[in-house]
């Protein structure tokens, strides 16, 4: 059966097309610095906005009537048509990735044990669509934060039973990433942190957060997983205050926990502005550590104050990213996957293709400016410049350790004038990036 009778395959027309269901500027056999484009980006869906979100917002409920969701009144029967949906709409618009939460592809039931049955009949059958399709799994996670039992959070609940049936929960996510070949594994931590210090035993909830993740990579070890762990970071919404409030929060609680060498970063655009940050800082921070993992496509609303998972359609934060991404050689394990919503009166099925189609040629318009703005070097060398004093001289005896604070206090004592500051040409390096995207 057809899900999506009126969208055909979704083909690259070039720019000059007016063609809303097809690409403008992804070209996914396009060579872009040595590597096809579509490996490049790695675009993948998600599978929860995707195919269960139903345009509910924090004060509205849902304005969308799902096709899929209406072929039944069992649930898992639903499920089982959402995984045949996601893979058609996958095969039609060419993308070879998908994400999962386990509540997303299967109903909970009314225990753990029903859950875990549920989560296997659909496994069946999304590991025969992988196969039949080609298509592979970026990364698999658990939903602990959704479900009223995480009211306090999952590792950092003060309830031990609820720290217990989160550890279940991860098992069963984690054996069925590893038997679907999952690149990654993703750790989001949707209420790990506090409302008030009043009631919160700070260190104890940092100690179980870490001792959840051990456990994990313990385990990992133990059924032979081999994949990528990730940790996103995320600084509020719900929790006003979350543990893994930025890139550089995370990776002090990883090596204070030693953790660094099992994880890396999952990154999203919309968490970075929520923190006070842009997202190529939060790029360049984990990237710099050796720790930047994937990346989470969408944008926020910079006039609300929530998580809006808005389509990535800013092409100065596609530019940005992918400039980062190619600074830091690229993603090894990760890709780009689209925790990404349509806005609620965008409530048409078609709508999750003009969708995903508006943020795929976001990117790939952003990765083929930013690969010719790191070919030509100006930004790179621009920065060789602004820092050459640290590599000659007493700039480069202070980076090799040569000099402490008496042979630097003799050193500026003797000097009769100190060197001039470069200018650090701000407005004409943006000004530059406005020329590559104008041509």
């Amino acid at each position: 059966m057809e899900h999506f009778k009126n969208v055909a395959k979704i083909k690259y027309e070039g720019s000059k097309s007016k063609n809303p269901f097809a690409f403008k500027y992804y070209n996914p056999e396009e060579v872009v610095l040595g590597k096809k484009m579509k490996d490049h980006l790695k675009f993948s869906m998600a599978y929860w906005h995707t195919l269960t979100y139903t345009g509910t917002d924090p004060f509205g409920s849902g304005t969308m009537e799902r096709p899929w969701d209406l072929t039944s009144k069992d649930e898992l029967e639903i499920a089982k048509t959402r995984v045949k949906v996601g893979f058609e709409f996958m095969e039609k618009i060419g993308m070879e990735y998908f994400c999962f939460h386990d509540v997303d592809i299967a109903p909970q039931g009314n225990s753990l044990e029903e859950f875990q049955k549920n989560l296997d009949v659909i496994v069946d059958l999304i590991e025969k669509e992988m196969k039949r399709t080609g298509i592979k799994l970026l990364w698999g996670t658990a939903n602990l934060f959704g479900h009223k039992r995480f009211m306090n959070g999952a590792s950092t609940s003060p309830n031990a039973d609820v720290f217990a049936y989160s550890a279940a929960q991860i098992k069963k996510a984690m054996e069925i990433t590893h038997r679907l070949n999952g690149a990654g594994y993703t750790f989001w931590g949707g209420r790990e942190g506090y409302e008030t210090l009043l009631n919160t035993d700070y260190k104890l909830e940092q100690d179980n957060f870490a001792r959840m993740l051990h456990m994990a990579v313990d385990y990992a070890k133990e059924i032979g997983y081999k994949g990528q762990f990730y940790i996103e970071p995320k600084p509020k919404e719900p929790t006003k205050h979350q543990y893994d409030f930025d890139s550089a929060t995370v990776i002090g609680f990883l090596r204070k926990y030693n953790l660094e060498k099992h994880f890396k970063l999952n990154i999203e655009t919309n968490h970075a502005t929520l923190s006070g940050h842009t997202v190529n800082h939060e790029i360049r921070v984990a990237a710099t550590e050796g720790l930047l993992g994937s990346l989470d496509a969408n944008q926020g609303d910079l006039l609300l104050g929530w998580d809006t998972d808005q389509f990535p359609t800013n092409l100065y934060d596609s530019i940005s990213i992918m400039y980062e991404v190619l600074r830091a050689g690229g993603l090894k394990t990760g890709g780009l996957n689209f925790d990404s919503k349509v806005r609620r009166a965008s409530n048409k099925p078609e709508d999750l293709f003009l969708a995903h189609i508006a943020g795929m040629d976001s990117f790939a318009a952003g990765l083929k400016i930013a690969a010719k703005m790191w070919e030509d070097g100006v930004f790179e060398d621009n920065l060789k410049s602004r820092y050459s004093s640290y590599t000659k001289g007493i700039g480069k005896d202070i980076v090799d350790g040569k000099v402490g604070f008496k042979e630097l206090e003799k050193y500026v004592f003797d000097k009769k004038d100190i060197d001039e500051n470069e200018s650090g040409k701000q407005e004409y390096l943006e000004a530059l990036i406005n020329q590559y995207i104008l041509g």
